[in-house]
C-alpha cells in the first residue's frame, strides 16, 4: 500500500460532501423498496439488497446507517427512520442468545441514539434515555453470557458453537463496554455477579493469544500481523486445537475482513480503556498492561494490512487466495475489482480504514507524556501515529471515488465490490465476469459511513466520534 502522506481531512471535503448526498439517496431507495418477505438486507444482487438467512447480524447496520446520516446532515427524516426502526424492529436482537453480534446490531442502533442524546443532538427525556440505557445493559449482559470457560479465562463463542472463537467478535466487545460504563453486570446462579469489563478483557486476551500471529514460530505460517478467522477448542479440557476459517481461503491464510475486525476492535478498545479509572483496571494488571493487550495486535494487524494491500489501500479478499498468483505484482499497483482471478473486498477496506484512523489518533495522543529523556520515543510514536492516520485517509480516499463509490441511482448499495462468503459461493458474479464484483454489503456501507463520519468531524473541527460518546 502506498500511503498518501499529503492527504488531510479537509482535502477530502468535496468527496465527503458527494458521499453523504449519495448515502441519503441509497437510504431512501432502500426504505422505499424494502426486501420482499422482510428480513435484514445483507448484500446486493444486480444492485438490489437481498437477505441471507444465516443470522440477522446486519439489521442494526441498516437502521444505524440512518442515524449516522442524521449525525452528519441533521436531516430529521433519518433520525425518525432510525428511531422508529429501533423501537419497532430491534427488540429481538437484545435478547438473542444465539449470536455473537450484539456489538454490531445494538450499539449501531440503541447505542447511536444514546450517544446522540448525550451529545445534545436529540431531545433528552428520562423515559427515552432509560429505554436506550436498559437496552444497552441487556445487550451487554446477553453477549457476555455466551461464554466458553477455559482453564485460563475464556471467550464469547461464535454461532458455530461453544468450541468456536471468531476474530469478528472482538468488535462486539463494544456492547460489553457500554453496559459496563452504565454500571451493569452479568448475574449468574446464586446472584453471582460477573464483571462485564472482566469478560471483555478475557475475551480479548484469548483472541489475541490464538487468533493473531506475532512472528513467534507458533506454526509454519506464523507471520506477524496475520490473523486466523476462527480458533477451535476442545471443550472436554479447554485446550486449543487449531486455527480454522469459515469465510477465508484456509486456516493458514488471512481473510482480510477478519484482520480488519481485529484492527478496528482493538483500536476502539484502546480509546475506551483510556477513559477508565485506575481502580477499574487494577484487577487486570493496570492501565499499562491492558493498553498493551490491545495495542500490540492493533499495531501488528495494521502493519500487515499496509504490507499486504494494493497500492490504493483496497485489499483482495484473502492474502493467500490462490488466484493472486495470476495477478503478477498486484501489491504495487492499484486494486483491480474487475480482474479475472480473485475479488477485492471493499468492506474489509472500510473497516480497516477506521481502525487505522483510530490507531493513528491513539498514538498521536500518546506524545504528550512529559520528560525530555523520552523525546525520541515520543517523536517515534507521533510519526507512527501520522503514518497510520494517513494510511486510513488513503483507504477512505479510494473508497470515496469510483470504481468503489456507487453513483448510480439504480444501485441500492453505497460501496461497491464487497465480498460476503467466497468459499460458499454466495456472492453474485455478473454475466461476463469470472469473479464477484460490482455489489455492496450492509456492513461495508455502514462502516464506510462510520469512517466518513470520523473524518468529517475532523475536517469540521467537531468533537471526535467514538461508540461511547463524543470526545474533545
Amino acid at each position: 500500500m502506498k500511503i498518501r502522506h499529503e492527504l488531510t481531512p479537509a482535502a477530502l471535503r468535496p468527496k465527503l460532501e458527494r458521499f453523504w448526498l449519495l448515502s441519503a439517496q441509497k437510504l431512501r431507495a432502500l426504505e422505499k423498496a424494502p426486501l420482499a418477505g422482510g428480513g435484514a438486507p445483507v448484500f446486493t444482487v444486480r444492485g438490489r439488497y437481498t437477505a441471507r438467512g444465516w443470522t440477522e447480524w446486519t439489521q442494526g447496520f441498516q437502521f444505524g446507517a440512518a442515524l449516522l446520516q442524521f449525525d452528519v446532515t441533521g436531516e430529521k427524516e433519518f433520525l425518525e427512520l432510525g428511531q422508529r426502526a429501533t423501537v419497532g424492529r430491534m427488540a429481538p436482537h437484545l435478547t438473542h442468545f444465539g449470536v455473537h453480534d450484539h456489538g454490531f446490531n445494538n450499539v449501531s442502533t440503541y447505542g447511536n441514539l444514546w450517544r446522540l442524546m448525550n451529545a445534545g443532538r436529540i431531545g433528552d427525556n428520562d423515559w427515552e434515555r432509560n429505554f436506550y440505557e436498559l437496552a444497552l445493559q441487556v445487550s451487554g449482559a446477553v453477549q457476555a453470557r455466551r461464554w466458553t470457560a477455559l482453564p485460563e479465562g475464556g471467550f464469547i463463542h461464535s454461532f458455530n458453537g461453544p468450541h468456536s472463537l471468531f476474530a469478528d467478535t472482538i468488535r462486539s466487545l463494544r456492547s460489553l463496554a457500554l453496559a459496563h460504563r452504565l454500571g451493569h453486570a452479568l448475574c449468574e446462579e446464586n446472584d453471582r455477579r460477573i464483571s462485564l469489563l472482566e469478560r471483555l478483557i478475557q475475551h480479548a486476551q484469548t483472541t489475541v493469544k490464538y487468533n493473531v500471529y506475532f512472528g513467534q514460530r507458533r506454526d509454519a505460517y506464523d507471520v506477524r500481523g496475520r490473523v486466523a478467522h476462527e480458533s477451535i477448542f476442545n471443550l472436554t479440557d479447554g485446550c486449543y486445537r487449531c486455527p480454522n476459517s469459515q469465510q477465508g481461503f484456509s486456516p493458514f491464510t488471512t481473510w482480510t475482513r477478519g484482520l480488519a475486525w481485529i484492527l478496528l476492535g482493538c483500536a476502539e478498545q484502546l480509546e475506551f480503556i483510556a477513559t477508565l479509572s485506575e481502580a477499574e483496571l487494577k484487577p487486570f494488571g493496570g492501565r499499562s498492561a491492558v493498553r498493551e493487550l490491545f495495542l500490540r495486535p492493533a499495531l501488528a494487524t495494521a502493519d500487515y494490512y499496509i504490507e499486504q494491500t494494493a497500492s490504493d489501500g483496497i485489499p483482495y479478499w484473502d492474502t493467500g487466495a490462490p488466484g493472486l498468483a495470476q495477478l503478477g505484482d498486484y501489491l504495487n499497483r492499484a486494486s483491480e475489482p474487475f480482474n479475472a482471478h480473485e475479488p477485492v473486498d471493499s468492506s474489509a477496506a472500510a473497516i480497516a480504514a477506521q481502525g487505522l484512523l483510530r490507531l493513528g489518533r491513539c498514538l498521536g495522543l500518546r506524545v504528550s507524556s512529559p520528560g525530555p529523556e523520552k523525546a525520541n520515543a515520543r517523536r517515534e510514536t507521533r510519526d507512527a501515529g501520522r503514518r497510520y492516520w494517513n494510511a486510513g485517509l488513503t483507504v477512505l480516499n479510494t473508497l470515496l471515488d469510483e470504481p468503489y463509490l456507487s453513483t448510480s441511482a439504480k444501485h441500492q448499495g453505497l460501496i461497491l465490490h464487497s465480498v460476503y462468503h467466497r468459499p460458499n459461493g454466495w456472492d453474485y458474479v455478473p454475466r461476463g465476469q469470472k469473479i464477484p464484483c460490482g455489489e455492496a454489503s450492509m456492513w461495508g456501507d455502514y462502516h464506510a459511513r462510520e469512517a466518513a463520519l470520523l473524518v468529517q468531524r475532523s475536517a469540521d473541527g467537531a468533537p471526535y466520534y467514538t461508540f461511547f460518546g463524543d470526545q474533545p
